[in-house]
């Protein structure tokens, strides 16, 4: 069910974890039903959840326990000091990132995706956290696609790394790529985030969801970051 677990004290208790089950809002097709429900009794919170865009919204949680399906926000970060609301992140390549200050007991999940670290989302995530109070951040970047298999035509690597140059990078197979990891741990440090990287390359790992390997057939794992 997880493929990482970890947890920090402070004021108050925080969990995150990453799954290696699927966990998509509702089932995509006959046989791959989305384990959320069994996801949540096991961490015994429910979860809030976004529609995610590839952009840099950030979307505040208040209210414990998510909404309706048709009422699920959109946007590509969630932030809450709210105890007993937990938050998370969907991805299958992308960059599921978990923010906690459990001192000041704020907690933050990002989705970062190629659109998302270009726009600097974690770095928006980390201001709306300090507008809560958080103070001393730590983080946790999740298994995503590594920059030796994240192929991408040349003019877009330029593009990106113009804006985040850590991002440059080059396949095992020598064509251009975007380390998007490396992009997303520079704009953490960059704003005074203590970073633990979990590692593990959702392409190369055939126990984690990968869209570059599967396509649509794709599910989707989750960050996961909740407080108590």
């Amino acid at each position: 069910m997880f493929s990482y677990r970890d947890s920090c004290e402070g004021d108050v208790h925080v969990d995150v974890a990453f799954t290696d089950s699927t966990v998509d809002l509702q089932e995509l097709r006959p046989g791959l039903a989305t384990e959320l429900p069994r996801v949540e009794e096991a961490c015994g919170v429910r979860f809030a959840r976004l529609h995610q865009v590839h952009g840099a919204d950030v979307v505040p949680v208040d209210e414990p326990g998510p909404p309706p399906l048709e009422d699920v926000p959109t946007g590509d970060a969630l932030v809450t000091a709210t105890r007993g609301v937990g938050l998370m992140i969907r991805v299958a390549d992308c960059v599921p990132v978990l923010l906690a200050d459990p001192g000041a007991g704020v907690i933050g999940a990002v989705h970062a995706g190629r659109q998302g670290v270009a726009l600097d989302v974690v770095g928006h995530a980390v201001d709306r956290m300090r507008d809560a109070g958080a103070t001393a951040i730590v983080g946790w970047i999740g298994p995503h696609v590594c920059g030796g298999c994240y192929e991408v035509p040349d003019a877009l690597r330029t593009e990106v790394a113009a804006l985040v140059p850590s991002t440059w990078a080059q396949t095992t197979w020598g064509t251009p790529s975007l380390d998007l990891g490396a992009g997303v741990r520079s704009q953490l440090v960059a704003a005074g985030v203590r970073v633990t990287e979990v590692g593990r390359c959702t392409r190369e790992d055939a126990g984690l969801h990968s869209y570059r390997r599967d396509g649509a057939d794709a599910g989707r794992f989750a960050g996961l970051v909740w407080m108590s």
